[in-house]
């Protein structure tokens, strides 16, 4: 028994993308371990996943911490404004008990060492929570990091943050994001694929991020977005199988879950 986990925890390790997919950790392995700590991001490279993706805000100080929330009450039961509480206050939360004893103490990580958990060739998604007033630290933290600016990827439903990233970054990636909503009076979902378009044209963003709602993504949206200009999207954040196979035959780029290791079993059992 003990060979075959270390056989299965090898081939985890070695895996690549599930038949050309990213299986991106969406907040770290966050079904498993706190969203945005240490802990879910180590977890999600253990658990095989291409890539992380993490949030990102300004603190009170002008230091970049990753956290989703405008406050830090739900992930830490104390509730700081973030971007008027100085980093070393931040620092003094615990962001892992809420999820779990066993994780008490965690805390809510610099963008600087989210950063370093990057295991070579493996990729990052950094999403801004912000405005464009993020690009300049954001600029100063990369040019002290020595790795690979080819692995990352830039996100946010800002369009004016992805412009700013492209004007001071434009080696690096970026994606818009975009949720959808229908209208009650006429069943129409926004925005459609052509606004899409105009919009990662508009920023000069690479591709888009979507969320990943099947009512709304199927064979005809994508055509109108390649129809559109759009080479690229990524889905989030997808813990179906079913889910996840739909999107694959759809040509995503990438799929962003909560739950990386489940996911790419999946996607590989479903392949010849």
């Amino acid at each position: 028994m003990a060979r075959l986990l270390v056989a299965m925890t090898l081939s985890l390790l070695l895996a690549g993308p599930a038949a050309g997919q990213l299986i991106t950790a969406h907040r770290g392995a966050s079904h498993d371990a706190p969203e945005n700590t240490l802990a879910a991001f180590r977890l999600a490279w253990e658990q095989a996943a291409d890539a992380i993706e993490g949030d990102f805000r300004l603190s009170g100080d002008g230091r970049i911490i990753c956290v989703h929330d405008a406050d830090t009450k739900r992930v830490a039961g104390v509730n700081h404004v973030v971007a008027t509480t100085p980093l070393a206050e931040l620092r003094t939360l615990d962001a892992g008990r809420w999820k779990d004893a066993g994780f008490e103490g965690e805390r809510l990580p610099t963008f600087a060492e989210v950063l370093a958990t990057l295991p070579p060739g493996k990729r990052f998604f950094i999403e801004l929570k912000t405005g464009p007033e993020i690009v300049p630290p954001l600029v100063k933290e990369l040019a002290a990091w020595r790795g690979d600016q080819s692995l990352l990827t830039i996100i946010a439903f800002d369009a004016d943050a992805i412009a700013a990233c492209k004007r001071a970054l434009p080696a690096i990636r970026a994606h818009w994001l975009t949720s959808f909503k229908q209208d009650k009076a006429s069943g129409a979902w926004r925005p459609t694929a052509e606004r899409i378009a105009t919009t990662v044209k508009a920023c000069g963003a690479d591709g888009v991020g979507m969320q990943g709602q099947r009512k709304v993504i199927d064979e005809g949206f994508v055509e109108r977005l390649t129809a559109g200009g759009v080479r690229e999207f990524h889905v989030w954040t997808v813990d179906s199988p079913d889910d996840a196979l739909a999107f694959r035959e759809l040509g995503a780029m990438g799929i962003t879950t909560n739950r990386p290791a489940f996911i790419r079993a999946a996607l590989e059992e479903s392949t010849p």
